[in-house]
């Protein structure tokens, strides 16, 4: 029971690293194809945060995966050695995902502080008296 669920849990690595591949080998094209809209267009610094924005979406769903392959790792490592690069490994992916998910929520706050000032300066005012 225990070398099936070994090799389970060794496949089931492979396929979780192949899907965070994937969606890295996505959100990249998605990226170039976008950026290279953008770029060949007048500046235009809003849509060029959105193309990078969207494209720290992607990485961080991806690092999201890796982690889970990560954990998974773990689980069926003997050695210590072994046992060490994972966890360096995961501690590192963690690091990556914490701050690049901050970043993400970081340009999402100014959007929405920025989208609210243009709100607020677009709203006719009312008359005095009237």
């Amino acid at each position: 029971m225990e070398n099936w669920l070994t090799e389970a849990t060794k496949a089931s690595i492979v396929l979780i690293d192949g899907m965070a591949l994937l969606i890295v080998l996505a959100g990249t094209v998605e990226a170039v194809v976008s950026g290279m809209r953008v770029f060949l267009r007048p500046d235009n610094g809003h849509e060029r945060r959105a193309v990078w924005l969207r494209y720290a979406r992607w990485l961080v769903a991806a690092l999201t995966f890796q982690l889970a392959a990560d954990i998974l790792e773990t689980s069926i490592t003997t050695d210590w050695d072994s046992l060490a690069r994972v966890g360096a490994i995961a501690a590192i992916r963690t690091f990556l995902n914490y701050f690049l998910d901050r970043d993400v929520e970081e340009i999402r706050s100014r959007e929405r502080e920025a989208q609210g000032a243009n709100v607020t300066d677009h709203q006719p005012r009312s008359k005095v008296g009237a």
